[in-house]
């Protein structure tokens, strides 16, 4: 019997990619019932269509509910008699949050405040929160407002009562809607040469398998405030837009470089220098545990870490690195490549 057998999860942000993929690994297991919850109806429609065609036995175990986080009695509505809650809502553009910042406020941290809210208030007993590599030392709007998210999530668990709340960090997910790979792709197909910011820029690499992975790893393995990581390998954009011409019929000599976007860093990091100090080491992934010490510092003012001074931080440029070939593998992997190159429509 899974854990999952016969509960109710609900997805905000649920008609995104990671949505679609946990639909995909779920939908024909013993769960009972799987919540979408978003604000747009058009996608809903497509996902609901999809999963009928595909998988007709069970698409009736999918609930579709239109709202938005940013509004919390939708979510208390949604809520009711939810076990689980996979919190994917977000604003995560890098770019359109540097240009539009209180929308990425609204989303990704007023939304995630009124999500666990809702989720204790109705009594659910695990919230896994999505995060990012770019809440590690943001320099941009989206990185901020999640390292804020992250901030919610630990201060909400030391109070939540009978509901878990964790935080998973991810670095780049590939083919994830708005993801570069699918630019790369359209770029080849219409004969354009493929444009990237900076060759030497360097990104952690993981499938969306992978996100799933993480998300039930935290689920089933995280402590109450945890942040949970994988030890995901990296690639440089290079790299990678070279993986996707071997694979697509690109043309490498013909890359365009247009230098760096808006609040892009050079490299990412998923774990802090402070946060390595006292990450638990999980195997292939890290658990870095809630800080639950009190208001009261006076009893660390003699007390240092001299531990911390020591430990390096976890990024893309320290992480094991893909060479080409490896990359063009971990690429040609994924399900969405596979469809691509044999012609299949891909819903995300």
């Amino acid at each position: 019997m899974s854990v999952f057998k016969d509960k109710t999860l609900l997805i905000t942000g649920g008609t995104g990619s990671f949505g679609n993929a946990v639909l995909n690994r779920f939908l024909r297991t013993d769960i009972g019932e799987i919540r979408i919850f978003s604000r747009d109806e058009k996608k809903q429609d497509d996902m609901r269509h999809d999963f009928q065609a595909r998988m007709p036995e069970v698409a009736s175990k999918i609930k579709f509910y239109i709202g938005d986080v940013r509004n919390k009695s939708t979510l208390k509505y949604a809520m009711k008699g939810v076990d689980y809650v996979f919190h994917a809502a977000a604003l995560k553009q890098v770019p359109s949050c540097e240009f539009f910042p209180m929308e990425a406020v609204k989303t990704n941290v007023i939304g995630t405040d009124n999500t666990l809210d809702a989720a204790i208030e109705a009594g659910v007993k695990c919230v896994i929160c999505l995060s990012t590599d770019k809440a590690a030392y943001p320099i941009n709007a989206m990185g901020i407002t999640k390292a804020i998210e992250e901030k919610i999530a630990v201060a909400k668990s030391r109070l939540s009562g009978e509901t878990k709340i964790c935080c998973t960090r991810y670095g780049n997910v590939m083919c994830s809607r708005g993801s570069v790979i699918p630019l790369w792709i359209d770029q080849i197909r219409k004969g354009n040469p493929i444009t990237l910011t900076e060759p030497k820029m360097t990104r952690f690499i993981m499938s969306l398998e992978e996100a799933v992975d993480l998300v039930l790893f935290a689920f089933e393995h995280g402590k109450n405030g945890d942040i949970l990581v994988q030890k995901a390998p990296a690639c440089t954009i290079q790299t990678q837009a070279e993986a996707v011409c071997d694979l697509f019929g690109g043309k490498k000599e013909e890359i365009k470089v247009i230098g760096i976007r808006h609040g892009e860093k050079m490299y990412e990091t998923l774990l802090t220098k402070e946060e390595a100090a006292k990450a638990i080491d999980m195997g292939n992934f890290y658990a870095v545990p809630a800080d639950n010490r009190d208001l009261n510092y006076d009893k660390f003012f003699k007390e240092g870490d001299v531990k911390r001074a020591t430990i390096e931080e976890f990024n893309s440029d320290n992480t094991r690195r893909l060479n080409l070939e490896e990359t063009i593998a971990k690429i040609a992997s994924l399900e969405y490549i596979q469809n691509e190159l044999n012609g299949i429509p891909n819903l995300v």
